[in-house]
C-alpha cells in the first residue's frame, strides 16, 4: 500500500512541478515532528500490548521499540504523499490559498 500511495502521488513532482522533495527542511519540520509523536505513541501502545502488528502481513523488518519498518515508512510517506496532493491542488487553481503565502 505505501508503493500504490508512492505512485499515486509522487508524479506530482515531475509532473506538476509541485517542488515539495525540493524544499527538503520544508518537508522535514512538517512531517518530522508528527511522525515522531505518533512513533512514540506506537511505541508506547506496542510496549503495553494494547497494539500489534501481524506478523504475516509485514516484511519482518523490525526497527527500534518493536516498530516495524511499514510503519515507519507509513508516518514519512503518506504525510509528504498528502502535502504533494495538497501542493498540486494549489499548481492547478493558481488562486487557492492555504495560510502559507
Amino acid at each position: 500500500m505505501i508503493l500504490f500511495t508512492i505512485a499515486g502521488s509522487f508524479w506530482l513532482e515531475i509532473a506538476l512541478k509541485v517542488g515539495v522533495l525540493r524544499r527538503a527542511l520544508r518537508l522535514v519540520l512538517s512531517v518530522g515532528p508528527v511522525a515522531l509523536l505518533f512513533l512514540i505513541w506506537d511505541a508506547y501502545a506496542i510496549s503495553q500490548g494494547h497494539w500489534y502488528f501481524d506478523k504475516s502481513q509485514i516484511l519482518g523488518i523490525i526497527g527500534p521499540f518493536n516498530i516495524p519498518l511499514e510503519e515507519f515508512l507509513f508516518f514519512i510517506f503518506v504525510p509528504i504523499a498528502a502535502i504533494m496532493t495538497i501542493e498540486a491542488v494549489r499548481t492547478v487553481k493558481k488562486h487557492w490559498k492555504v495560510g502559507d503565502e
